[in-house]
């Protein structure tokens, strides 16, 4: 009780204005569009408070005329404090007798979008998200990581991307489609202009590099195939598992027992899918018929202690604790294959199959969410965009857009 009293003594100094809580319950009439005015704020120059699991993870921030009108004009539902609320909410969720904390989101990240080259903003539910919320980022594609851009950034989000340099293992399907042909000359095009004879050594570059820049304190967010195919591609630096339809030669016979486990972020143990007619990588990935009818399709946040494990309950920040799922080309980890380091941030309950997970590296972070998209829960090539002005309040689009706000409180987390 004596911390919870300090913290108050110290804030009766530091406030001196009113503040606007911006709440993230049921009764928020935007939520994505929160997300957005929260990190315009930050980039403003000025701090942001974020409750955890007050209300939903909500929003702290000094009142300003500039913030209550962007709040009523992109519909964002919000609060007037006065001083003596504001100090009685933070009494509250600094007490020793809440799962509550406050996270004091000190500076916007600078983000970076892994786009491929004449991709649609509709291909990537990230960049949808972001799109939405109005939240700025920079698209990036394999040469400007590989001559360093990286450096540059706080938050890189990896498009679903084969980083195995099998182009999805789509052959079977649609080796003979337009889009396809197009696809693997743009990135064999690429390849040879960087310096290299296979898209697959290109790409296993590119994993090197950004495995480098989560240790040195990188934060890095993926979906979809970019999650288990940068793992792959890791543990088989030293291996060639693309067959010749894909890279020119064969793969090695035996690579599955030459992987290096020790390689990868997230997974281990796994077995390759080498049949290069079968859409999948490996057995990471959780199969449809796993996961049966999709209206009994649906995954649990964990609840972690906002104390102890702060950034894991930044992670899960959400106004429900059960989650619609949606399916990828990668739509959830087997739980078995998963290194006991990471966190698990959402699975489904009684079964093998996780969606969302979290882990450190170095100095930096990853955090990996699988699925496409989770407003369009059979995503297929060529589907029209999700419209995000109808999915206001999507906990899935949350759980994307909590991941850009949590590298603000870096300095929490190296406390912690």
């Amino acid at each position: 009780m004596k911390t919870v009293l300090c913290f108050v003594f110290i804030a009766v100094a530091l406030f001196g204005q009113s503040k606007i809580l911006i709440n993230m319950d049921l009764n928020q009439t935007d939520h994505l569009k929160a997300y957005g005015i929260t990190f315009s704020e930050l980039q403003n120059g000025n701090t942001c408070d974020w409750l955890l699991n007050y209300r939903g993870g909500s929003f702290m921030l000094n009142y300003s005329n500039e913030l209550a009108s962007q709040c009523r004009i992109k519909g964002v539902s919000f609060e007037i404090l006065s001083t003596q609320e504001a100090l009685d909410i933070l009494a509250l969720v600094q007490s020793d007798e809440q799962n509550m904390d406050v996270a004091r989101l000190e500076k916007a990240p600078k983000i970076a979008v892994f786009v491929p080259e004449g991709y649609l903003p509709w291909d990537d539910a990230v960049s949808l998200a972001l799109d939405y919320a109005e939240v700025k980022y920079d698209k990036i594609w394999l040469k400007e990581i590989l001559r360093g851009d990286l450096s540059k950034y706080d938050w890189l989000h990896l498009h679903h991307e084969d980083f195995t340099g099998q182009y999805g293992k789509f052959y079977a399907s649609y080796s003979g489609a337009q889009w396809y042909i197009e696809q693997q000359a743009l990135y064999e095009r690429e390849a040879k202009k960087l310096g290299y004879k296979k898209v697959s050594d290109m790409e296993k570059e590119v994993v090197k590099t950004i495995k480098q820049y989560v240790a040195d304190g990188g934060f890095l967010f993926a979906m979809c195939s970019a999650t288990d195919s940068y793992d792959i591609s890791l543990a088989s630096l030293n291996v060639d598992i693309a067959d010749k339809m894909y890279d020119g030669d064969a793969a090695d016979p035996d690579a599955q027992n030459k992987l290096d486990f020790n390689n990868t972020f997230a997974f281990e143990n796994f077995k390759l899918e080498m049949n290069p007619y079968i859409y999948e990588y490996s057995n990471i990935d959780i199969q449809p018929t796993e996961i049966g009818n999709q209206t009994n399709d649906y995954f649990s946040l964990f609840d972690y202690s906002a104390k102890y494990d702060p950034v894991p309950t930044m992670l899960i920040q959400n106004h429900v604790n059960i989650v619609r799922g949606f399916m990828g080309q990668t739509t959830m980890f087997r739980k078995s294959l998963i290194k006991k380091s990471v966190y698990i941030l959402g699975e489904r309950a009684g079964t093998d199959q996780v969606k969302y997970i979290h882990g450190n590296f170095g100095r930096g972070t990853f955090t990996f969410y699988g699925g496409h998209d989770p407003e369009d829960y059979q995503h297929a090539v060529g589907d029209p965009p999700t419209d995000l002005s109808l999915h206001k309040n999507s906990p899935g689009y949350r759980l994307i857009l909590n991941n850009i706000l949590f590298p603000a409180a870096k300095k929490k987390q190296q406390k912690t």
